[in-house]
């Protein structure tokens, strides 16, 4: 799935969906169904699933209702192909990097940035994944292929944490899926509690200086857990 400009789910622009991107007029299924799935990631993002009107999403996709419902069937198997897609753009970054090829502590900070990252760029993915908390997930389990997402993942840092410990870099004994949680919640909180943040700490998590400060904690954090114990340092907490 291609990057789109998507609004922030406080916002209420349109984003840019098929008639920006010249859909209008054309007899282009693929086309067609892009547009309606990007409008509607922007519509569910911004009011809910309950909130969301096909009507809007049609509008935003420059296509009627009737197309919609012939490529998705109705208004809640939209929903989920929307979380479907937006899962599947931020595991692909996240798998795009070359971490094969960086050394293995190089490799673990590219991956805490690029978490971070998606989670800068993607506010859609916060407001859909609040959306379907509230649901309990009753949507996501419906996919199979969201959970086929993260074997790759954790793979991945599996690699990662095996090379760091061979290398002497990293401690033996840590778990890919639980590191990941910890990389993912850590960069989640600010963006998704930012409102708050900004009247309880007077911090604007957006602010770029912000955004680099705390950036640089959470790698620090995140790679101080990892080190490999030494005779001066024989446990991660230094102690």
């Amino acid at each position: 799935m291609q990057d789109i400009a998507y609004p922030h789910a406080d916002g209420d622009e349109p984003c840019r969906s098929g008639k920006e991107a010249g859909a209008c007029g054309r007899r282009d299924p693929e086309r067609t169904r892009a547009a309606i799935l990007e409008a509607a990631i922007a519509e569910f993002a911004t009011r809910g699933l309950g909130g969301a009107r096909v009507s809007r999403i049609a509008e935003r996709a420059c296509t009627n209702k009737r197309m919609l419902y012939h490529y998705f069937g109705n208004k809640e198997a939209l929903y989920l192909a929307a979380l479907e897609a937006v899962y599947e753009t931020i595991r692909g970054k996240e798998l795009a990097l070359d971490v094969d090829h960086m050394p293995p502590d190089e490799g673990m900070r590219a991956l805490v940035r690029t978490v971070w990252q998606q989670f800068l760029e993607h506010p859609e993915f916060i407001s859909l994944l609040n959306s379907e908390n509230l649901h309990r997930a009753r949507y996501l389990a419906r996919s199979k292929r969201v959970p086929a997402l993260q074997s790759p993942l954790v793979e991945m840092i599996a690699g990662l944490l095996r090379r760091g410990t061979e290398a002497g870099l990293f401690r033996p004994g840590i778990d890919p899926t639980q590191l990941y949680l910890s990389i993912a919640s850590l960069a989640y909180f600010c963006f998704s509690n930012r409102h708050t943040l900004a009247i309880s700490f007077g911090i604007d998590i957006l602010d770029q200086e912000a955004l680099d400060r705390r950036l640089a904690h959470i790698t620090e954090l995140v790679m101080r857990y990892l080190e490999a114990r030494t005779p001066d340092r024989p446990d991660a907490t230094g102690s």
